[in-house]
């Protein structure tokens, strides 16, 4: 099913060749720790001028700019959960977060798009329970979407690819 339409990478999202890049961002759109001040960094100055003018973004939502300096020709911002135990909706924003990525790669034509591990890091989301919510969502859109080629996980660290690789796994096998 997902095959060769997904892959998970260790690497660095910046320079990843695909026709966007998802940006884990926090609301205010105007570049931050992490993946969003590496990805602020490598488009430029153009990125930030046009963040200011999208009057930064709520948690579960997306917005989209160009890429600036990057390979990539869009950034996708999106603002995951930040952690709090588990009972605060974190799961259906993060869940939120794709769908509303995967809009925006729909109304865009995008047809390469490459996504960080949303919350994970500062936001403190479980990175094997993020996993599961990212990989159920990218496998329902990529299901019904046929006209995006590929979606690429970037993960930092070698230990967040394998547990995503993992459950990748989990989710091809066949139900019993």
């Amino acid at each position: 099913m997902l095959g060769d339409r997904l892959a998970i990478v260790q690497g660095d999202i910046t320079t990843q060749r695909v026709d966007a890049i998802v940006n884990a961002a926090n609301s205010s759109l105007l570049g931050g720790g992490g993946v969003d001040g590496a990805i602020h960094r490598a488009a430029g100055p153009g990125l930030l001028a046009e963040c200011r003018t999208l009057n930064g973004c709520a948690a579960g939502e997306a917005k989209i700019t160009g890429g600036y300096n990057l390979p990539a020709k869009w950034v996708i911002h999106t603002v995951g959960p930040v952690w709090h135990g588990g009972s605060h909706g974190e799961d259906e924003t993060l869940a939120r977060c794709y769908r509303s990525c995967f809009a925006l790669v729909e109304q865009n034509g995008v047809r390469t798009v490459a996504f960080p591990s949303i919350s994970t890091g500062a936001y403190g989301f479980p990175i094997e329970r993020a996993s599961r919510i990212a990989l159920a969502e990218i496998a329902s859109f990529l299901r019904r979407n046929d006209s995006v080629e590929r979606v690429i996980i970037v993960c930092f660290s070698r230990a967040d690819a394998e547990i995503y690789g993992a459950n990748a796994r989990d989710l091809e096998r066949p139900a019993q």
